[in-house]
């Protein structure tokens, strides 16, 4: 889709050798399908697959031009095409590592948005307190500190705010194991993270997540600007809270010197997510951000791709991007772990897409990966991290972690992620502090219906009124925009206090 059409058409084909076209609004039984010399057999919702050929049961079903599945019984043409008649199924994928890996020229005249510059030389698009808990024995205490802050900071006017970080595990957990390992990494980049100016760290002091073990493995140290409290040590929750209260109230005027200043968007790190998706985020929001990440990797900037589970069966695109044969491997090695993993738990990687996905048009992970994919534009892959690992290389990279958006978005923030680009479908209400989120609809009625969540409508591509061109820049615009300051709609609403979801793995004992 390179142009907009002056009316949408009742269902588009996404690539010649696709087997199914997207219906483009609601198709009752009968409506032509002009294009395609059919007629709908069925009713057939919005953003739902209807077939364009006869298919015998056990043939391939393409979207894309690529597999999404298998039908499990025939099908005829202009029938709906979704869980009542396709299915997964096992085939190889064509992995060419490399083959692809086409980089792009770097932009004639380099941008810049207006950051923050730490004193190490750290780049910061929002400039946050932060008050962190080892275990969920100190949330409470954290949260309460946060609060005492709330409508209270006018006379900071360039602090953002004060931000509690909680979560519901630090203790009852193997001490030397891979999942304290994984929490204190997940924390520890929080700590060190760009948009907090300072952080209040506080423990209970009996928990396995010991304050000592967590600094002493994350390399870092308290100072000015990191501050510790142990409830025990300080006599309970009230004096604990009273200490901490002091702390953040000595680290404001520090906080408070900070200014934006002109810095080169090469200092730009975004998370690229999506969530509630439907039948439309491949075909609308989430190519129109890879777009926008293009334009991002032409100047510099780095994007983190994530959520494992969502780019499995389309792997193989990334893999032929990759900017060597061992970064491929890094990537396939971690879908081995996850088929692995779903054995040994007795699930399927199919359990994604959800029903919010499924009721949105998605049928299977093959689908939907197919369409996150797209988030990631055409750039080359130069690295693959493991979750919350600190992403030290610029251009498109790859960070592992489940598909439930706030756990994903956790690790990439952990990982230095200054910025979150979100896509959904079905209306997902997220931000992620101290991240700043801007939100893309993938259609025009549910950006209509959630205006004050939605930052951009990415649905008039299909209306016919814009390009995926016109709305990557678009998105790119925005992106700089809000690094520079701009408040996104998540940050009106206030949200981003509870999405911080780290990725627990190992057994609690």
């Amino acid at each position: 889709m390179t142009s907009a059409p002056s009316t949408p058409p009742a269902a588009i084909r996404l690539h010649p050798h696709d087997h199914v076209a997207i219906a483009c609004r609601d198709l009752v039984a009968g409506a032509k399908l002009e294009a395609f010399g059919l007629a709908a057999g069925n009713d057939i919702p919005a953003a739902h697959k209807v077939a364009l050929t006869a298919i015998a049961r056990g043939g391939e079903i393409r979207r894309y031009g690529q597999i999404i599945g298998f039908a499990s019984r025939d099908i005829r043409p202009g029938e709906h095409v979704h869980t009542h008649n396709l299915s997964m199924g096992d085939f190889e994928r064509d992995y060419a590592p490399g083959i692809d890996c086409r980089p792009p020229a770097p932009a004639a005249e380099p941008l810049t948005f207006q950051g923050f510059r730490r004193a190490d030389g750290r780049v910061a698009t929002r400039n946050y307190i932060g008050v962190i808990s080892t275990v969920n024995c100190s949330a409470t205490v954290s949260k309460t500190v946060a609060r005492h802050f709330a409508g209270k900071l006018a006379a900071y006017p360039n602090v953002d705010g004060v931000v509690p970080i909680t979560h519901s595990f630090g203790c009852c957990i193997d001490h030397h194991g891979e999942g304290i390992a994984q929490l204190r990494r997940t924390l520890g980049g929080y700590v060190r993270h760009p948009n907090f100016a300072a952080v209040v760290v506080i423990g209970l002091g009996c928990e396995a997540n010991q304050m000592g073990a967590l600094f002493m493995a994350e390399g870092v140290t308290p100072g000015d600007t990191l501050r510790t409290l142990v409830i025990q040590d300080e006599g309970g929750t009230r004096k604990a809270i009273d200490a901490a209260i002091a702390c953040v109230e000595q680290m404001l005027p520090m906080a408070d010197r900070a200014r934006r200043e002109p810095v080169p968007l090469s200092e730009l790190t975004v998370a690229l997510q999506c969530g509630g998706s439907d039948g439309y985020s491949g075909i609308t929001a989430n190519p129109a951000l890879g777009v926008a990440v293009d334009m991002l990797v032409r100047h510099g900037g780095t994007a983190i791709l994530s959520e494992t589970p969502e780019i499995y069966g389309a792997e193989h695109l990334l893999t032929r991007r990759a900017a060597s044969a061992d970064i491929a491997a890094q990537l396939i090695e971690r879908i081995r772990w996850w088929e692995a993993y779903a054995e040994r738990e007795r699930g399927s990687i199919d359990n994604n897409p959800t029903p919010g996905n499924k009721a949105g048009g998605l049928t299977t992970i093959l689908e939907k990966s197919l369409g996150a994919v797209a988030k990631s534009g055409s750039t080359p892959l130069t690295g693959v991290y493991r979750y919350a690992e600190r992403v030290d290389r610029r251009g498109l990279v790859f960070m592992d972690a489940p598909g439930y958006d706030p756990m994903g978005a956790t690790g990439q923030v952990a990982g230095g992620a200054n910025l979150i680009v979100f896509t959904t479908g079905r209306g997902s209400c997220f931000g992620a502090k101290p991240a700043p989120s801007l939100k893309l609809a993938t259609n025009t009625a549910m950006y209509t219906r959630m205006v004050e969540d939605m930052d951009i409508n990415c649905g008039d591509i299909m209306d016919g009124a814009a390009t995926l061109e016109e709305k990557g820049a678009e998105i790119f615009a925005a992106m700089v925009r809000l690094a520079s300051g701009e408040r996104s709609k998540s940050e009106t609403l206030g949200i981003g206090d509870e999405e911080f979801v780290p990725w627990m793995i190992g057994a609690q004992m």
